[in-house]
């Protein structure tokens, strides 16, 4: 409902005149202009492949609320199954190597303590020890990463929200990077997208009414309240992009559309009670002080009061009918 700044002087009594007359003058009213404004996530979160390979699982679908972590699809790379048993297999035999040297150091070490070897063949055998140990902890190494890459073929929700699309099918080759699934955000707000000359009345903390679901005139007649929380300093296409909190959006589909209504400035009007305005005919008419009638052009209706726009002037008396 639009705010009126002076609506309450039209229903008190002024210039002495008792209840049922009024004295009517030109008051601020907001101006309001219905827009169509768009349901959108707050965020769009992407589930990308980490991996490339081939989609072996396919578990996302379209409209289907997803949990954080959840795992939308499964990839695997055959060549990695393959580098990890080759790599086991040089594992074992470094390990055996590893063993070897271990034994030539036991044996020189003993060697010398009797006085058979030479401490120059202990060092010989304590590097080719080390050497042996590092290598196997090198080729450690390798295996734990091809093991990080394989377990990277799970792709997992980024957050929770509702999969938008699944551009991907299962059996599909992927590349890593490639999207798997969008995904909104539970979180929605309404986006607004409004003429430029607009830019100068919307400000973030401005109150906007919404109306029911839906662009019918039924869904008009039922508004709530929103709130814009960003006005976007960049105008594209000649049209400011603001956004609007409303509570209760999670059911609407993203990218639905809404009747809203944004503050468009003030304008100076005649408002009078319902209550002096009475139609004959289908004509609308108030009655002066003097007791003539006189036509008028009702516009809409603010509260309790309806505007003229045409037939009174500031400052005319009326009585009740």
């Amino acid at each position: 409902m639009r705010r009126l700044l002076l609506l309450a002087a039209l229903a008190l009594p002024q210039n002495g005149f008792a209840a049922d007359r009024l004295v009517v003058h030109a008051v601020d009213v907001a101006d309001q202009k219905a827009v169509v404004a768009t349901v959108e996530p707050v965020h769009q979160l992407v589930a990308r492949a980490r991996l490339g390979g081939t989609i072996v699982s396919l578990k996302a679908k379209e409209g289907e609320a997803a949990q954080a972590g959840a795992e939308l699809a499964t990839v695997a790379d055959p060549k990695l199954v393959l580098q990890m048993q080759a790599l086991d297999a040089r594992i074992q035999s470094q390990q055996a190597q590893a063993d070897k040297a271990k034994s030539d150091l036991d044996r020189a070490n003993e060697l010398l303590s009797k006085g058979a070897a030479t401490q120059v063949q202990v060092d010989v055998a304590r590097t080719a020890h080390d050497v042996a140990e590092r290598t196997l902890d090198a080729m450690r190494g390798d295996r734990s990463v091809i093991a990080q890459q394989m377990s990277e073929g799970a792709v997992l929700a980024p957050g929770a929200g509702r999969i938008l699309s699944v551009p991907v099918s299962e059996g599909r080759v992927v590349l890593p990077g490639e999207t798997i699934a969008t995904l909104a955000e539970d979180n929605y707000i309404l986006r607004l997208q409004l003429p430029e000359r607009h830019a100068q009345f919307m400000r973030a903390g401005d109150k906007v009414e919404i109306g029911s679901r839906g662009l019918s005139e039924a869904a008009a007649e039922t508004r709530r309240e929103g709130r814009v929380v960003t006005v976007y300093p960049e105008i594209q296409g000649g049209r400011v992009i603001a956004d609007v909190v409303v509570d209760g959006l999670g059911d609407y589909f993203v990218g639905e559309r809404t009747l809203a209504w944004i503050s468009a400035g003030a304008r100076r009007v005649i408002v009078v009670p319902a209550a002096f305005v009475f139609r004959r005919a289908g004509v609308s008419y108030v009655k002066s002080a003097e007791g003539a009638e006189i036509v008028v052009q009702p516009g809409e209706r603010h509260g309790d009061g309806i505007e003229i726009l045409a037939g009174l002037v500031d400052g005319d008396a009326l009585v009740a009918p």
